[in-house]
Order: structure tokens, then C-alpha cells, then sequence
């Protein structure tokens, strides 16, 4: 593979032509070792690497248009948005699908995975694709961070669509006064553990048993493939640990003065308009949660619900959040 690099910002990947051959087949949950490279799977995307907040983060990137800037969540990386990127540049926007800092092809330095960091790297990426402001997509963790960036990038946020998430200050307040939603983030408080989770992702196989268990009973996902996929991806070195470090300052800032300068930036009511999709069977955050998140827009507000959907909205109902989304950017 040859890397043309650019120093300025940006570096693209051109992928050499090769023999229609059958694809090895990857290798069973047992296997230990895994490589970014494979994280880069070919498509009608194109594949580039962006200097931004002094790291390396890698884009998948379709169409031209307005920038519509997805974000992963966890255990995933910028693949989970393969069924959106095309569709939405058929449409006529410039759709990027990033991924976050210590996940997939980006750089995983050892700091840097509190909210405040992420939304300037997020931030970065805008620029350092040319455009002023986008429109932010995540699920999960990228749902967490698409609702932070109006207080933390204004600038850069023309809109937000937060799938599967609530607003983190709402999530903070629910985890300390409701049961019911703390019971549904008992993995979180199991992810606080040192280095037992990393066991569990890269030795076991905790990646199938979190994307079943916070599926919805109407989905296909995951078949074999997509665990394939994700289990490679999290075995690339320094995923795993990197992925719980969200989670853990997520938790662990809340008494310290980067928590409270968190939650005093996100306190502003949302005022540019937002889309909230939720699957109905979301087991990991509760619609009361969602619901409840929506006190803190002021702006244009869309909801919708997914029937029979669990977590992953983006792979589970691809079709419909794929309709949702394009009415959603046709009315802003």
C-alpha cells in the first residue's frame, strides 16, 4: 500500500489494484493480533488520513456538498456508518465518517479521551477538511459527543443528530437518581475496573456478547460478519484500553474540576436544530433518559422512535435511519 503524504493536512490513501481473489478468512475470536490496516475496508468511500489537535485521525469519505461528519460508537469505528455514507452522497452531501481518537486507523495516544479533548479533535477534522461547520451524526459514544458539541464548538455545529444517547447531563443526573438506568449501565461501572475489560475484549469475547445483548429483537445484527469485523478491530493494539478510557472519565471527572467545567459548558440549552432517533428497545440507555434530554433543546427539535430496534440503530434499521436522516437534512 502506498501512503502519499501531506504534510498540511490531509493524506489519501491509494489503494493498489488487485487479482479477484477470495479473501482469506479472517481469523476466529481466538485470534490475538489485528492491525489497523484492517480496519481500512474497501468500498465506494475513500479512505484518507487528517493531521487535526496534534494526532492523526482516519475518514472514510463520500460524496461533495454540505459536510455531514459521522461518529462511531463503541465497540465499533467508522464502519458502522458503511449503509448511511453512500445514500447520503447520492443525495448530495459530502458525507465523512471519522474515527474517534484511539479507535480504528486513528491514533490512540495514551491521554486525551475526556469530551473537551474529543470535540476539539472533531472540531479539527472540520477545518482540516476545508469546511467551516457540519452537521454532527453519532450513535453511542458519538451520540454523547453530538450533543456536547454546541456548548463546546459552536462554531462548527450547524446541527446534530444524537442516535441511541441521551444528553450527557441528563445521563449524569439518571445514573445518580435512577435505578432503573443505572441497572442499564452496569457495564460502565464494570468498565472502571483496571485492565479486566481489556481482558475481556481482546481475550474473550465480550465484543459478541455487547452487540447482542444491546440489540433489539427485531434485528438481524450482528450476523458473523460484522462480528468478524468488530472483533478484529478491537484487537488492534490499544483499541481496547482506549475505548474503556471514555468511559472512565465519563465517571471518574465527575467530582474533579474537568467534570465540573464539563457540565458548566453543556448547560446552555441546544439552540441549533437537532434530531433524536431511538430504538425502542434500547437496553442500554432508557427512553425516560431520551425524553428527558429533550428539556435541554431550545432549538428545532425532531423525535423519532425505531420500533423493534435496539442500540445500534445505524446497522440495525440502516433503511430507516437512512430515511430519517435524509428528510431531517432536507429541512434544515
Amino acid at each position: 500500500m502506498k501512503i502519499r503524504r501531506n504534510r498540511s493536512t490531509t493524506t489519501d490513501v491509494q489503494q493498489p489494484e488487485r487479482a479477484e481473489t477470495p479473501r482469506p478468512a479472517l481469523e476466529p475470536a481466538g485470534a490475538l493480533y489485528a492491525d489497523s490496516a484492517d480496519t481500512l475496508i474497501r468500498g465506494p468511500w475513500k479512505h484518507r488520513f487528517i493531521a487535526a489537535n496534534g494526532s492523526r485521525f482516519h475518514v472514510a469519505e463520500m460524496g461533495d456538498g454540505p459536510l455531514v461528519l459521522l461518529l462511531h460508537g463503541f465497540p465499533q469505528f467508522w464502519w458502522s456508518w458503511r449503509h448511511q455514507l453512500p445514500a447520503l452522497a447520492d443525495a448530495g452531501y459530502r458525507a465523512v465518517a471519522m474515527d474517534l481518537r484511539g479507535y480504528g486507523s486513528s491514533d490512540k495516544p495514551p491521554r486525551g479521551y475526556d469530551t473537551m479533548t474529543s470535540a476539539t479533535d472533531v472540531s479539527g477534522v472540520i477545518k482540516a477538511l476545508g469546511e467551516t461547520e457540519a452537521v454532527i451524526v453519532g450513535q453511542d459514544w458519538g451520540g454523547w459527543l453530538a450533543w456536547s458539541m454546541p456548548g463546546l464548538a459552536p462554531q462548527q455545529t450547524r446541527a446534530v443528530a444524537a442516535l441511541s444517547m441521551a444528553h450527557p447531563l441528563v445521563m449524569r443526573r439518571a445514573l445518580a437518581r435512577d435505578a432503573r438506568q443505572r441497572r442499564a449501565w452496569r457495564r460502565v461501572l464494570e468498565f472502571q475496573l483496571p485492565m479486566r475489560p481489556e481482558r475481556w475484549l481482546t481475550r474473550q469475547d465480550l465484543v459478541a456478547e455487547l452487540l447482542g445483548e444491546w440489540s433489539g429483537s427485531g434485528s438481524a445484527f450482528p450476523d458473523e460478519e460484522c462480528l468478524n469485523v468488530y472483533r478484529r478491530a478491537i484487537r488492534v493494539p490499544f483499541v481496547a484500553h482506549s475505548s474503556m478510557e471514555y468511559y472512565r472519565w465519563a465517571l471518574r471527572s465527575l467530582p474533579r474540576r474537568d467534570g465540573r467545567r464539563f457540565s458548566t459548558a453543556l448547560e446552555e440549552p441546544i439552540s441549533v436544530p437537532l434530531l433524536s432517533l431511538h430504538g425502542e428497545e434500547d437496553p442500554f440507555v432508557l427512553l425516560p433518559s431520551v425524553l428527558a434530554s429533550h428539556r435541554q433543546v431550545s432549538g428545532p427539535l425532531r423525535f423519532e422512535s425505531v420500533p423493534r430496534a435496539g442500540h445500534f440503530l445505524p446497522e440495525e434499521a440502516p433503511e430507516h435511519v437512512t430515511r430519517v436522516l435524509l428528510e431531517w437534512l432536507k429541512s434544515l
